[in-house]
């Protein structure tokens, strides 16, 4: 039996962690969604959260080209997207697109950190959502060429990811058993000693 919205989210939940912000233990990146539209002042917000993110000398690189369902922007980031993203990503109301100025300061020299910068504006973006009760989902799964074509971005942006936005459904409803599976999974992650260090290599004490 494929579990429900509830359970799902509570298998997909992170361990509680003293002082974690809810958001953070909340978030995930679910494939099933209403056909519930996102408010106007809900997507700004969103797009406040990314705009407030913090970016190397301030430059903040990040655009996002943000599509509306059956709007032309949306039209073009679907026509975008591999088969096994089309399948589920287009019963959201939302499909932004984000991307990053690789040029920057007084003399346009290269910024080495503009998609580091473009991550952490998308991060907040996607925290936001689950402050808002919604589901964001970013994927890497498009024709970056054919996009950047579609939407006639600049050769000097980077494309960062493409994110879903909406509010999140049954996963009974996603169109395949594939699909099903991979939401209904439990997450994992690597443990705090394999990515926190305190000489290369040597876990950082926590305890």
């Amino acid at each position: 039996m494929t579990l429900t919205l509830h359970e799902t989210n509570a298998v997909k939940l992170a361990p509680q962690v003293e002082g974690m912000l809810p958001a953070l233990r909340n978030r995930w990146s679910p494939r099933s969604y209403t056909q519930r539209e996102v408010s106007m002042a809900d997507l700004k917000a969103l797009l406040e959260a990314a705009r407030w993110a913090p970016s190397s000398s301030n430059e903040q690189p990040w655009r996002f080209v943000v599509g509306r369902r059956n709007s032309s922007a949306y039209n073009k980031i679907a026509e975008s997207l591999v088969e096994f993203n089309r399948d589920w990503a287009l019963a959201a109301p939302v499909l932004m697109v984000g991307a990053a100025r690789t040029l920057g300061g007084r003399r346009n020299t290269p910024n080495a950190y503009a998609l580091y910068d473009l991550g952490a504006a998308a991060a907040l973006l996607v925290v936001q959502a689950v402050g808002l009760g919604l589901a964001a989902h970013q994927m890497g799964g498009f024709d970056h060429d054919g996009l950047r074509k579609l939407l006639e971005i600049p050769e000097e942006y980077a494309l960062g990811s493409v994110i879903a936005v909406g509010y999140q459904g049954e996963p009974a409803a996603l169109p395949n058993e594939t699909l099903i599976a991979r939401e209904t999974e439990p997450r994992v992650r690597k443990p705090l000693s394999e990515i926190a260090f305190s000489a290369w290599g040597e876990p950082l004490d926590l305890d």
